[in-house]
């Protein structure tokens, strides 16, 4: 139980259906906070905070804990510094743009221990926070139109969630997505997954992830072979404006 929590909302008078209705989420989820103590999304922790007129580390002091495995961290850091960011992802939904669901989908397929698992999600919810800090990063994200067409989860409700949360990242001033359609012919982004980062003095870092560890370069050759990838790949997605509608197609299917 986080005793914090608890207490925080019986000198407030909140309840968890108050909490809920402020922050906007179940009832069941706000409840959740304080019998069993698990921390809120990073976009509603901070609302969590205000409402009960306390510090999010009061509440929550493993909130900044560092829960993505080690080799992935200096990433991480990258990303948080980042002014820009380009991604290309062929079989799933960029990390940056997933619901909690299918980020817990999709990493419970290689992690063996369910505390595992949601060491994983809840360091990869904490990574959206720059999304929507004062001054966030570009982000352009091109996705494989596969990675919306394939099911994650028993049924399609997972899916559906997952696009129409995708949809709302992509209308954020700081997003852009595009989508590759699936009748494009075979084309350079078949060769994995990659992304390029701008940091505020204007030096570039790439990031290609393995099945076990991550290749991070600012090494100008590599980074002049991805970038003429980057060209080709976005080359073939849709516009911006087209890609959105595409995803609202993907939503709709699910439904």
């Amino acid at each position: 139980m986080n005793q914090a929590v608890k207490e925080a909302m019986a000198q407030t008078g909140e309840t968890a259906e108050s909490l809920a209705a402020q922050v906007g989420v179940d009832p069941k989820t706000a409840a959740r906070w304080a019998r069993h103590g698990s921390i809120p999304q990073t976009r509603h922790r901070a609302k969590v905070a205000a409402v009960l007129g306390r510090d999010v580390l009061d509440l929550w002091p493993d909130a900044l804990k560092r829960r993505e495995p080690a080799w992935f961290r200096s990433w991480v850091d990258i990303e948080r510094e980042a002014v820009a960011l380009r991604g290309f992802e062929l079989a799933w939904v960029p990390g940056l743009l997933q619901t909690e669901a299918y980020a817990r989908a999709t990493l419970a397929l290689a992690t063996p221990t369910p505390e595992e698992v949601d060491e994983l999600v809840t360091a990869r919810m904490q990574r959206q926070a720059i999304l929507h800090r004062p001054q966030p990063p570009l982000v352009v994200a091109v996705i494989d139109e596969a990675a919306l067409r394939r099911r994650a989860g028993r049924d399609g409700k997972l899916m559906r969630e997952q696009c129409e949360h995708l949809a709302a990242c992509a209308e954020l001033p700081c997003v852009q997505v595009h989508v590759v359609p699936l009748d494009t012919p075979i084309y350079l982004g078949m060769g994995g997954p990659f992304v390029l980062a701008e940091l505020p003095d204007g030096a570039r870092m790439a990031h290609q992830d393995g099945p076990a560890s991550a290749h991070i370069t600012d090494d100008a050759a590599e980074i002049a072979n991805l970038e003429r990838r980057w060209a080709r790949i976005v080359g073939e997605a849709l516009p911006r404006s087209q890609s959105l509608d595409l995803i609202r197609k993907a939503v709709a299917a699910w439904t």
